[in-house]
């Protein structure tokens, strides 16, 4: 994990955070908000949604779901469609999906309606995050890759926390509508940015467009995600409706698979895998993420179902974990630009690894200063952890091979969402 970076975007010259880069980043991170909080700030709105349309809980659930299979649907074609028709046109086009929909969302009519637009969001939402990895990297180079990382890591680690704060808010104090509605200034103000601000890169002409990948991939991640979704309502993985998508989406995706090691041109590239240093910080970024989200998703029950906390506090409590990763992340994208990154991330799992153990011995009346400092402690080790990973997954690639590199950063982090949180829930109902 310590090799040397080769050129992943011009210049090897280490200028520091320019005005330019900061200001490309700016526009990247408005977009991040708005598609990584949107992905938390719903679920705190579900019993809402469920009462105001008259509808149950299986139904409006689909809201959450139906925007989770809408990215993982989008996601693989991002890394084609940013060679092909340029990352600055694509990026604007996934700001005006998602601002479009979040409009529509909010102006629902029915719950039917309200899934339809969510999904419409969603494919807007998934093109947002790995096209704007990808302009961050080409404009910082490989030699401040770090640090522009560790500048898009924290609305990625702050998300899920704020996202209950905020929704929570929103819907005892001012509208559901809302929580859709506060996309809308964000979006705007990010599309005039991306407009005036993100550099116009020139489109690949002439490769063709793997249709053949994308019937087997999209529709796989789709089913095996909605699988993984499904076990928690379904009592675990053995129920038909969670088995079923499971199987036939992992067999698409070693479908995908076979296919890919065989095309030139495949939609996602797997001989990126060839190079050591992806390989070992993208298994290690997918361990990290399937624990990481499971204890995201315990957390809140934790504090809901035991210590009696509504959803608007227990976002509070859960503020220590962002504001550790907050301070430590740009320390850690300052330090992955000059050293080995197997420096930084050892001592971030260890001490992720340690904060879990703490959280084992919670009980009904534990300290809440006792679970910030965990939180804290934990937060610290995310941030000396997931960025480095990421950052040391993109440094050693060629320019030519990010777009297709964050995509498939992206899918691991979706892939690996899903199963730390199903696997959660299913130990929780057993």
């Amino acid at each position: 994990m310590s090799s040397e970076p080769q050129s992943t975007a011009g210049g090897g010259q280490d200028e520091g955070l320019d005005r330019k880069l900061l200001a490309i980043a700016s526009v990247v991170v408005l977009g991040a908000i708005m598609s990584i909080l949107d992905t938390t700030v719903v679920n705190v709105a579900i019993n809402t949604l469920s009462r105001d349309f008259e509808t149950d809980l299986a139904t409006i659930q689909w809201v959450v779901t139906g925007y989770t299979l809408a990215l993982a649907t989008v996601i693989p074609i991002t890394g084609w469609a940013a060679d092909r028709f340029g990352t600055k046109r694509l990026y604007i086009l996934a700001i005006v999906l998602f601002v479009a929909g979040s409009a529509l969302c909010g102006a629902a009519w029915s719950s039917g309606s309200l899934i339809f637009f969510r999904v419409l969001q969603g494919l807007g939402g998934g093109m947002l995050m790995p096209a704007g990895m990808t302009i961050l990297t080409r404009a910082a180079g490989p030699q401040r890759v770090g640090r522009v990382m560790a500048i898009i890591g924290v609305p990625m680690l702050l998300g899920p926390i704020l996202g209950p704060i905020l929704g929570g808010y929103l819907v005892d104090e001012v509208s559901w509508r809302w929580i859709f509605f506060i996309n809308l200034p964000i979006g705007v103000i990010a599309l005039v940015l991306a407009l005036r601000i993100l550099p116009t890169d020139e489109p690949q002409e002439g490769e063709r467009f793997d249709v053949l990948g994308l019937a087997l991939l999209s529709p796989g991640l789709a089913l095996a995600i909605y699988g993984l979704a499904e076990s928690a309502s379904k009592g675990g993985f053995g129920h038909g409706e969670v088995l079923g998508p499971m199987i036939v989406g992992f067999a698409l995706i070693i479908g995908f698979i076979f296919h890919a090691l065989r095309t030139p041109h495949a939609l996602i590239d797997l001989r990126l895998f060839k190079n050591r240093t992806f390989a070992v910080a993208a298994g290690t970024l997918t361990l990290m993420i399937i624990s990481v989200f499971g204890a995201m998703l315990l957390l809140p029950l934790y504090l809901q179902a035991v210590r009696g906390e509504s959803a608007f506090d227990s976002g509070l409590l859960l503020a220590p974990q962002g504001i550790g990763a907050m301070i430590v992340m740009p320390i850690a994208g300052t330090l992955a630009d000059k050293t080995g990154i197997a420096r930084l991330v050892i001592p971030g799992l260890l001490i992720i690894g340690l904060s879990f153990i703490g959280l084992t011995t919670l009980t009904g009346d534990t300290s809440y200063w006792t679970l910030s400092a965990i939180l804290f402690a934990q937060g610290v080790g995310m941030g000396f952890t997931m960025m480095p990973l990421m950052t040391g997954a993109l440094q050693t690639l060629r320019r030519v091979q990010v777009a297709r590199a964050s995509t498939s950063l992206n899918i691991i982090q979706q892939v690996g969402a899903s199963i730390g949180t199903a696997v959660m829930s299913v130990i929780l109902t057993v």
